[in-house]
């Protein structure tokens, strides 16, 4: 029994290392967890994906809430790039233009056409990401996913 409980740690373990800005990808265990924080689910939901092996079935087959040409993001460039250009990203988003939002864009993976959507997003809501002087990186980040997640256009791009 111990073994099985291990594999199953390990499995969901090996698909977080998939993960989207959900914490545990697509598959199953998202669809049955789906819209749930609570780390419990959260572990339910990666063990899920990664036991039956339908995370792997779904991005073959564009289905269990996955998509068959997906792109890879990173959050730890998006990180990165954010914080080592947090004042000329909050520039950029303040005009909703600008080489540094172009590039934080490029690197969620985000399509030409909806660069345009997202800078003119951005600029709207710019008390919403940067709410103080002292707003970190970090911070500015939770709340741009936030607000991405909420279009139907931009959801698709929150790392």
């Amino acid at each position: 029994m111990k073994k099985y409980v291990m594999v199953a740690i390990l499995a969901g373990l090996a698909s977080h290392a998939y993960a989207d800005s959900n914490n545990v990808g697509c598959g199953w265990g998202s669809m049955v967890f789906d819209g749930k924080s609570d780390k419990p689910s959260q572990i339910m939901a990666a063990t899920t994906n990664g036991t039956f092996g339908n995370q792997t079935f779904g991005i073959s087959s564009g289905t269990a809430g996955c998509a068959e040409n997906a792109t890879v993001k990173s959050y730890a460039a998006v990180s990165t790039f954010m914080t080592a250009n947090i004042d000329k990203v909050a520039h950029d988003m303040a005009v909703g233009k600008g080489e540094s939002l172009n590039t934080l864009a490029s690197l969620m993976g985000m399509s030409d056409q909806d660069k345009v959507a997202f800078s003119s997003m951005v600029k709207k809501n710019f008390a919403v990401i940067f709410p103080s002087t002292s707003t970190t990186s970090e911070q500015a980040l939770q709340a741009l996913s936030g607000l991405m997640s909420k279009d139907a256009r931009l959801a698709q791009y929150t790392v």
